[in-house]
């Protein structure tokens, strides 16, 4: 997997909830969650999986809301020397 730093800008951490339906009740929905990093706004992993899911799986794919954070960096903090030291 590519670090923060070497990955390319379109590049996002994108979530997917799949809507799908059991085989063995079509009547209720199963949801799953799938994520990955993936280039926006076309997504070809989440479409590779997809497109494995429709020829592979049985449950037949009912819906798909995708979501990605806008902004990949890495976390910010800072140490508080001055607290470490008090305790």
């Amino acid at each position: 997997m590519e670090t923060l730093e070497n990955t390319p800008q379109d590049y996002r951490l994108t979530t997917a909830e799949i809507l799908y339906k059991m085989p063995e009740y079509p009547n209720l929905l199963q949801s799953y969650l799938w994520q990955s990093l993936d280039r926006v706004p076309d997504f070809p992993k989440l479409n590779e999986f997809l497109g494995f899911w429709e020829a592979k799986l049985d449950g037949t794919l009912h819906s798909v809301r995708i979501g990605y954070v806008g902004i990949m960096q890495p976390a910010e903090w800072e140490v508080d020397d001055e607290a470490l030291a008090a305790n």
